[in-house]
C-alpha cells in the first residue's frame, strides 16, 4: 500500500515550534552523553575511555558537568531544527513523482536529507562551536578550584564574544564550518533514509505517517543510528578543529586534520567516543521525531478544527 508523501503546507511557526519542541527534548535527553562524547573525542590520553571519562567527571566537576555546554544548543535548537525540517520537507516536494499516489524511493529521501544537512550548517556550526567549548572546560568558575581549571569562558555569549573579538566572524564564530558541512551531508541523508525506511517497515503495509508512538520512536532511534555510522568520523574532526586554539589553514583543512590525526595516533581516532554516541542517539533521536511528528499532526488537527468551524 503506497503511503501520502504529499502532506498539506505548513506554516513557517509550525515548523519553528515543532522543531524547538523536538530540539529541547533532544538537548534535555542527549547532552550528558554527548559531553562524554566530545571530551573523549578531544582527550585521548587524559581519560582511558567513556566510562573512565564520565567517572572522573562526576568525581572531579559534579552531575550538572555533564550538562555544561547545553545553554548554546537549547537556544539555537528551534531555529536549527527548523530550518532542518523546513530544508528537508521543501526537498522532498520538489521531488514528488508526477503519480501524487506514489512514495518517495529511499535514495530520494537520502538526497533531501543531505541538502538539508548541508544547509543546516548555516546554524549547527556556531551552535556547536559554542557548546564544545563550553564541553572542554574543565573545572569550575567559582571558588579555588578555578584556579586550576581551563576555563576560559563564563557561558556561552562571552565564548562568542571572545572568539569575534580575537579571530573575527569567519574564523571565530564559524570555525570548522565546512567540516560541519562534511558531516551534515552523509549524516542527514543516513538519518532521514534510515528514518524513513524503519517508518515503512514497522508499519507492515499500512499507513505509515500514523505509527503508534511506541514504533515511532524505534524508527527515530534507528534513524539517529544511521546518522553517525555515515558520518562519524567527521564528527571527531570538526570538535578536534572548532576547539584547537587557533584557525584552520588552507582549503583543504578537513584533509589535513585526518591526515595529521591518522598519523599520530591511527585509525582508531576516527572512531574514539562512538560508543557513548549511538547509546545517546537512540532516545535522543526517537524522542526528536517522535516530539516533532506529534506536533506537526496536532497542528493538523487544530487546523481541521478551525476549517470545519470557518465552513459552518
Amino acid at each position: 500500500m503506497a503511503e501520502s508523501i504529499a502532506p498539506p503546507a505548513k506554516n513557517g511557526w509550525q515548523d519553528f515550534v515543532a522543531g524547538s519542541f523536538a530540539g529541547m527534548a533532544q538537548v534535555t535527553i542527549g547532552q550528558p552523553l554527548d559531553t562524554i562524547k566530545v571530551r573523549v573525542q578531544l582527550e585521548s590520553s587524559r581519560f582511558k575511555g567513556p566510562m573512565d571519562c564520565l567517572t572522573q567527571t562526576l568525581r572531579n566537576e559534579g552531575f550538572l558537568a555533564l550538562y555544561k555546554g547545553m545553554a548554546s544548543p537549547l537556544i539555537g535548537i528551534g531555529a536549527v531544527n527548523a530550518l532542518l525540517f523546513a530544508a528537508y520537507s521543501r526537498l522532498k516536494s520538489i521531488q514528488i513523482p508526477k503519480n501524487i499516489n506514489g512514495q518517495l524511493g529511499l535514495h530520494q529521501i537520502a538526497i533531501a536529507g543531505a541538502g538539508a544537512g548541508a544547509v543546516n550548517s548555516i546554524l549547527a556550526s556556531p551552535v556547536e562551536l559554542l557548546k564544545i567549548r563550553m564541553q572542554a572546560q574543565y573545572g569550575s568558575t567559582k571558588g579555588a578550584s578555578a584556579a586550576i581549571s581551563n576555563i576560559h569562558y563564563t557561558g556561552p555569549i562571552d565564548c562568542a564574544r571572545q572568539l569575534i573579538h580575537e579571530h573575527g566572524i569567519r574564523n571565530g564564530l564559524f570555525r570548522g564550518f565546512w567540516s560541519t558541512v562534511c558531516r551534515e551531508i552523509p549524516g542527514y541523508a543516513g538519518f532521514y533514509s534510515g528514518f524513513e525506511f524503519a517508518k515503512r517497515k514497522l508499519a507492515f503495509g499500512g499507513n505509515s505517517d500514523n505509527l503508534p508512538v511506541s514504533r515511532l520512536m524505534l524508527a527515530g532511534a534507528f534513524g539517529g543510528v544511521s546518522y553517525w555510522i555515515c558520518c562519524y568520523p567527521f564528527d571527531v574532526i570538526k570538535s578536534q578543529i572548532q576547539n584547537q586554539p587557533d584557525p584552520p589553514k588552507g582549503i583543504f583543512y578537513v584533509l589535513t586534520t585526518i591526515k595529521k590525526l591518522y598519523e599520530t595516533e591511527g585509525l582508531r581516532a576516527l572512531t574514539r567516543g562512538i560508543t557513548p554516541t549511538i547509546i545517546r542517539s537512540l532516545p535522543a533521536a526517537g524522542a526528536t521525531f517522535t516530539v516533532y511528528e506529534l506536533s506537526m499532526r496536532l497542528f493538523d488537527r487544530l487546523d481541521g478544527r478551525l476549517d470545519s468551524e470557518t465552513i459552518k
